[in-house]
């Protein structure tokens, strides 16, 4: 009699599979598993009762790779299952799981991507160039904290002038809250924001508003606690490297290959069952790879695959600023598109604080360092970098200014203050309106941190719900990275620093959305100056017709976006000051266009954004306002102006 009845097994390993591991459901309803498990030699499907019934579990075979493979006719979308490794007591997730409904530790969901309507056919994507991105932790976006509450607020994000969502990590973790960067099952978005049709969801309205969204991915490291993989084989981790936060993965040591393949098509996986228009590539610099191609270069080859023709964005973020990432594949590069600029930001930070602690010695906020962050994108470019007590940078010649993101705050920055203090509560309000205009107005690619756009009054710091004494080493690891800042390293500062595990730390860090209203200065200002990149066809350009720059003082500066002849020219005055006065100017590029004059466009002294007024017109510069920044428009000469 047979054991195990509507149940194949010795079959050849399914063609139709649509990635090399996890549950996936045929075309004929059946459920095929595959897993790599080298280091097992028998592994069985253990399924979750059904309405008392308990159906039998399903052996798998072993192919010359170590991987498992079988068919279940029976199984079907929403069964609940786990492994059983050599017979063993235990039974565990499946490290390719689409769904765990309790959290890492519990059954993983058979989930059928096939059976959700999309309604985004007509969509083609997106590319970098034009595009302003905001970053989303979905827990803290909204009070519910889920994917359905956060859809509802995407229409505004639209109207506000946003076009890419990055979504933080969604990956399953453990505990009731977290950033997502401790995440052990990649294939899994996290139960606690929904289910995953409600991730689904949330992109189809987003492509149908017209917005795309990239998700927050990490392939450097795994999170500490649900982490089974070693389970089915230790090599998924590399016995050469380490990271900050855990083991780094194993890319090109003793069976690579499969590991390569799990993390490859988890890229491709995202673009291709979720429809994702790409990816943000977390601390690339702990991704080890000694191989050729690189892994970087597979990943982005699977994202640009699983696209099948549409339009997508791979952001990296990357420590040393080695621009290799984003050179094409013909130049020995990796083929990404965007890198995060954190030399855009410390300088900016410096600028508007004073503060020049720990990894901020090294910037010194003046206008030439935010010309320069500007105009080509890294400030360190291979220079002695003290800090670090070695060079860092590389050449960015021939690279696009779009290429790089900047910010003036992000989900790392605002928790690196110590206590979640964003820049906006640090600043001056003049000079923080004053490089918000720089920051969306230049020509790299701006990104705004959740929030950022109406001043939120929440904060942003760590929180991690782990077990009590994992909890313990998280929270003492956090007062130990904090330390590197002489301020926060004294007694006073340590016994404020919140702790993750604190659920009331998690819940103050919820945005209170009914403060666009409350601090509408702030989002008039954001919405505003979107509107101006935008619509106005210089700053729209990016820089495509030349831009340059020229300190004119202390702590003064002038940008001249250069435009075509109907066009004009752009000329942004910014001074972080008390009033200057320019009387003389011998400065060219204060100088408008031959047969030309210059008209204020804009002002950050506006009412309406919290400032006490501007002077109009301006045809001379002349004389520049404390803490403000102006934007100056070329146009014709009247004849009855004069000279």
């Amino acid at each position: 009699m047979d054991e195990n009845p509507g149940v194949e097994t010795g079959i050849a390993q399914w063609s139709g599979r649509r990635f090399a591991v996890g549950a996936e459901v045929g075309a004929d309803g059946t459920v095929y598993f595959r897993v790599w498990a080298p280091r097992r030699t028998r592994v069985e499907v253990v399924f979750e009762s059904e309405n008392g019934a308990l159906p039998p579990a399903v052996p798998l075979e072993r192919d010359e790779q170590g991987y498992f493979f079988g068919a279940a006719p029976a199984a079907r979308a929403g069964m609940r299952y786990r492994f059983r490794l050599d017979g063993a007591a235990q039974i565990v997730p499946d490290p390719a799981s689409r769904f765990q409904p309790e959290g890492p530790h519990g059954p993983s969901e058979i989930v059928d991507p096939k059976t959700f309507r999309w309604n985004d056919a007509a969509w083609r994507g997106v590319e970098l160039t034009g595009q302003v991105i905001y970053e989303m932790h979905i827990g803290t976006f909204t009070l519910e904290g889920t994917w359905a509450a956060a859809q509802q607020q995407l229409a505004e994000l639209k109207d506000l002038g946003i076009s890419v969502i990055e979504v933080m990590p969604v990956n399953e973790f453990a505990g009731a809250f977290g950033w997502g960067y401790d995440g052990v099952d990649l294939y899994a978005p996290s139960h606690l924001y929904g289910r995953p049709d409600d991730f689904r969801r949330f992109v189809d309205h987003a492509h149908k508003l017209g917005l795309g969204v990239i998700l927050d991915v990490v392939y450097n490291h795994l999170g500490p606690d649900g982490n089974y993989l070693k389970l089915f084989s230790a090599n998924y981790f590399s016995q050469k490297h380490k990271t900050d936060w855990g083991e780094a993965i194993n890319y090109h040591g003793a069976d690579s290959a499969p590991v390569r393949e799990f993390f490859s098509a988890n890229a491709g996986y995202w673009i291709d069952e979720y429809h994702l228009d790409g990816l943000r590539l977390d601390a690339t610099q702990n991704i080890y790879d000694e191989s050729t191609p690189h892994i970087l270069s597979e990943i982005s080859a699977r994202v640009r695959q699983a696209a099948r023709g549409r339009k997508t964005i791979i952001v990296a973020e990357n420590e040393p600023n080695d621009v290799k990432l984003v050179r094409p594949a013909s130049a020995g590069g990796y083929g990404l598109d965007g890198l995060w600029n954190d030399d855009f930001h410390h300088s900016a930070r410096v600028a508007l604080t004073g503060d020049r602690e720990a990894y901020y010695a090294d910037y010194c906020g003046t206008p030439q360092e935010l010309i320069s962050a500007v105009k080509h994108g890294y400030l360190y470019q291979g220079q002695w970098y003290a800090w670090q007590k070695q060079r860092r940078g590389t050449p960015v010649r021939g690279i696009a200014p779009q290429t790089f993101i900047n910010y003036l705050d992000n989900h790392d920055q605002i928790c690196n203050s110590g206590f979640g203090e964003r820049i906006h509560s640090m600043s001056h309000p003049g000079n923080f309106r004053a490089l918000t205009a720089l920051l969306l107005l230049a020509p790299s690619t701006p990104m705004l941190f959740m929030g950022q756009e109406f001043g939120a009054s929440s904060r942003f710091v760590f929180f991690a719900d782990h077990k009590p004494e994992l909890a313990k080493l998280v929270y003492k690891g956090r007062l130990e990275f904090v330390s590197q800042f002489p301020s926060l390293a004294t007694a006073e500062s340590q016994a404020r620093i919140p702790d993750p595990a604190d659920a009331q730390t998690f819940q103050s860090c919820k945005l209170q959305l009914e403060e666009r209203q409350s601090h509408r200065e702030t989002y008039r200002l954001h919405r505003d100056l979107l509107k101006l990149r935008r619509e106005d066809p210089v700053f729209r350009a990016q820089g495509a017709f030349g831009l340059d720059g020229a300190v004119l003082g202390a702590q003064a500066l002038a940008l001249r976006f250069f435009g075509t002849e109907e066009s004009g020219d752009r000329l942004l005055l910014i001074n972080l000051s008390v009033d200057a006065d320019f009387d003389p100017a011998p400065e060219p590029l204060l100088a408008p266009p031959q047969d030309s004059e210059w008209h204020l466009l804009w002002s950050s002294q506006r009412p309406e954004y919290g400032g006490r007024g501007a002077a109009e017109p301006i045809k001379h510069v002349c004389k520049l306002p404390g803490f403000s920044a102006l934007v100056l428009a070329s146009s014709p000469r009247e004849k009855s102006s004069g000279v």
